[in-house]
This record gives structure tokens, C-alpha cells and sequence, in this order.
């Protein structure tokens, strides 16, 4: 497969694209092709200063950036000839089989919308983030696409996760939960309790709401919720692991004894943040958009590039996306 990637994209573009371009292609032997969209110029200058092969790698030439910062919509429109914008226009020439970008959520989404629509039946994309738990992968959406949200927003987001989770992270008739701040379904504000409803009467395996504490328990495989949450819940996690390996290291310093607990524990500690990682994952699908969309964290490391887009790999071969669109047409899967 092909996969159009925002060269100039991210916290740390172009270089940390390039080198995990050049370690996805590497460890997928041949499995995909690159189309790097971006400032040529620079993006040749961190070839050759790393000495990588071009072997399944293009360029094409996207002399503007969209910045982290400036309105998502307005950029897209006003730079034509962004990276982001670039990368899309292959997708939808079918001369790239996805879209992979670390740069401008809001105007990845936007950019998808305006030129690739969405997938009809659905109102709203969504971002689907996987998280690890004591019962393997569960995925939570929307991870920031849609602040506010309606009712039935959150019940096509419950939809298209119970297909993410069954066909992509293999779980049989997944479990669909409501994040909520009480397990009752008369608690929450008036968007989770009418969502509650819809979810009730959906035919898919509702287990009613979780709250927080449940989501790494492993309560459910698909938790629900609007993107303004699910984007929280995300940058907290995000935070979270990277704060307690420092507390730790603070802690080691103090005495020999302690350097010496550190020690013994450094096995333990590597795995916990290896799990919460998003390096790990890499790329989080945007789904609900007629194409295949995948999003990376601003700060992605060469190593997150590499794992995002092996997973977009993995993810088109799974059909997520033709499945939804069954769905949507009331078609058995």
C-alpha cells in the first residue's frame, strides 16, 4: 500500500518524519510505499544527512506549512499548497491508499472533511484512540475531532468503535460503555443521558456507563464519549506516565538504598511505560471520513512515526472502513 505522509507535519518535522518513514519502510520489507509531501529541499537534506535509501519512498513538492497554532479551516483553505493539504489531494487522486500526519489536528480534520467528506450516514468524524488495559486493547473515541457533541454524534461514535474494536483489535462482540461520572443512567449532564438511551435501544453490546476509574480495568472494549472529553482524558494520560518516571527518578537520587530499589525495579518500570506510551500505537484513524485518515501526536518521535504507520498497514488490511460504510447502508457486516 501507499501512505501520502505531512513531511512538514509536528513538533519535530521534517526530520523525525523522515527517520521513522525510513524505519517503517525497513521493518515492513517492501509492504509499503511512501509519498512524503513536504519542502523537498529539507526533506533531501535529512536524507543525506542520515544516509538513509530512498528504496519506496517519493517526494512532491508542498512549499507551505500549516502551523499548530493558526485556525484549522482558514489554513486549509488559504494554503493550497500546504503539506497536509498536498498529502490529501493524493489520497483523494487514489494516487495514495491513506493519510498520515503528525501536524495541525484541526486542520486534518478539516481537510478531510472539505475534500474527502464523510462517510454517508455519518454527521461527524471521529478520532479513535487505543489505550492498554488489564483485558488487552480498548479503543475510546472521540479523542478531539468534535467538542461539542449531540446524542445521536455519540451513538454513530459507539458504532463505527464496536467495528474498529471487533475487526482491528479482535474482539467478538465488543463491549460498549458510556464515560460517565456514575455507573446509575439516570447520573451525567443531559448529552450522556439522552446518549444513554439511544445506546439502550442501539442493538449493540451496551454494558451501560464506566466512569474514569473503570477504563483501564478493562470494563469495556469501546468507550464513548465527545471530543472535548476524549481529548482530556488523552493529554492527561499522556502526562501521567512521563510525571511518575520522573517522581521516581527524583526519589532514586535521594539515597543509595533507594538508587539500589530503582535498580530492581527498572524491568518493571520499562514495561509500564512501553503500555502507555503512545509511541506505541503511533496513529490514531479518523473514522467516519470517506478515505483512511490517521492522526499523530504534535511531539511524535522517529519511533511513533515508525509505529503509526505500520499500523496503518495493519489497519487497511482489516476493512474498517467498508464495514462502516455497510453499516451505515443498514447492510449485514
Amino acid at each position: 500500500m501507499k501512505i501520502a505522509v505531512d513531511a512538514m507535519g509536528g513538533d519535530r518535522a521534517p526530520e523525525e518524519i523522515v527517520d521513522g518513514v525510513v524505519r517503517a519502510v525497513a521493518d515492513a520489507g517492501g509492504d509499503i510505499d511512501i509519498v512524503l509531501a513536504g519542502k523537498i529541499s529539507e526533506i533531501e537534506s535529512c536524507f543525506d544527512r542520515g544516509g538513509y535509501s530512498r528504496d519506496h519512498i517519493d517526494m512532491v513538492e508542498a512549499p507551505e506549512v500549516v502551523g499548530m497554532s493558526e485556525s484549522p479551516a482558514a489554513a486549509f483553505r488559504k494554503k493550497k499548497r500546504s503539506s497536509i493539504a498536498v498529502a490529501i489531494e493524493k489520497h483523494r487522486a487514489g494516487e495514495a491508499d491513506a493519510i498520515f500526519s503528525a501536524g495541525n489536528t484541526g486542520a486534518t480534520v478539516a481537510g478531510s472533511l472539505l475534500s474527502l467528506g464523510r462517510i454517508p450516514g455519518i454527521s461527524r468524524p471521529a478520532i479513535a484512540i487505543t489505550y492498554p488495559t488489564e483485558g488487552g486493547d480498548l479503543v475510546l473515541l472521540d479523542g478531539g475531532a468534535n467538542s461539542d457533541c449531540y446524542p445521536h454524534h455519540l451513538l454513530q461514535f459507539a458504532s463505527m468503535g464496536a467495528i474498529y474494536a471487533e475487526f482491528f483489535l479482535g474482539k467478538e462482540n465488543p463491549r460498549v460503555g458510556l464515560l460517565n461520572i456514575g455507573e446509575e443512567k439516570s447520573k451525567g449532564n443531559e448529552l450522556t443521558r439522552e446518549t444513554y438511551t439511544l445506546l439502550a435501544d442501539s442493538g449493540l453490546n451496551f454494558i451501560g456507563n464506566v466512569e474514569g476509574k473503570d477504563v483501564f480495568e478493562g470494563a469495556a472494549d469501546v468507550v464513548v464519549t465527545d471530543g472535548f472529553v476524549g481529548n482530556t482524558v488523552l493529554k492527561f494520560t499522556e502526562s501521567l506516565i512521563f510525571y511518575i518516571m520522573r517522581i521516581l527518578k527524583e526519589a532514586a537520587g535521594s539515597s543509595v538504598l533507594s538508587k539500589a530499589g530503582l535498580l530492581f525495579m527498572k524491568p518493571a518500570l520499562k514495561k509500564l511505560k512501553s503500555k502507555l506510551d503512545y509511541a506505541e500505537y503511533g496513529a490514531m484513524p479518523l473514522l467516519g471520513i470517506n478515505g483512511s485518515v490517521f492522526i499523530a501526536h504534535g511531539g511524535s518521535s522517529a519511533r511513533a512515526i515508525r509505529s503509526g504507520l505500520l499500523s496503518i498497514s495493519r489497519y487497511h488490511g482489516s476493512g474498517v472502513n467498508e464495514r462502516i460504510i455497510r453499516r451505515m447502508k443498514g447492510d449485514p457486516d
